[in-house]
């Protein structure tokens, strides 16, 4: 019976270690999570500014014609941090005269950049996004 009394130490032992080790791993994996799921919000918020500013470009291009070749646009609210949104156009545009119906088709080119940070070093949930896209306006 003398050795069956270190069994209950041993035991006891090896259940705080196990439990003391599904502890450190459900922290890493919450660390971890968390980092993600930070970092896919900051991504999501990049795209939406980077299309706000493609879609002020376009606005612009199609409004009067009037295609700046680098403006940087200040949002606000949950984008506000995006400070440094950046629209760019060709500019010249692209133009084909249409002889036949005396139409001309005038084809922007546009980008918008978005990122949260000057470089990714600067920010641990740094978010970059270019959007590029290709507007038609018919003219008579």
């Amino acid at each position: 019976m003398r050795h069956e009394k270190g069994f209950s130490l041993i035991a006891a032992l090896f259940v705080m270690i196990v439990v003391a080790l599904t502890v450190v791993a459900m922290a890493r994996l919450s660390v971890t999570t968390s980092g993600t799921l930070s970092l896919s919000i900051q991504q999501a918020r990049a795209y939406q500014a980077a299309r706000a500013g493609l879609e002020w470009g376009i606005r612009e291009a199609v409004k009067d014609g009037s295609c700046q070749s680098n403006t940087s646009l200040a949002l606000d609210g949950v984008l506000a941090e995006f400070s440094g949104v950046v629209v760019t156009c060709k500019w010249p545009p692209d133009e084909y005269p249409d002889r036949e119906n005396g139409k001309d088709l005038t084809l922007y080119t546009l980008t918008a950049v978005a990122q949260n940070a000057a470089s990714p070093s600067e920010r641990p949930d740094y978010a970059y996004r270019k959007l590029t896209a290709k507007v038609e306006k018919i003219e008579n």
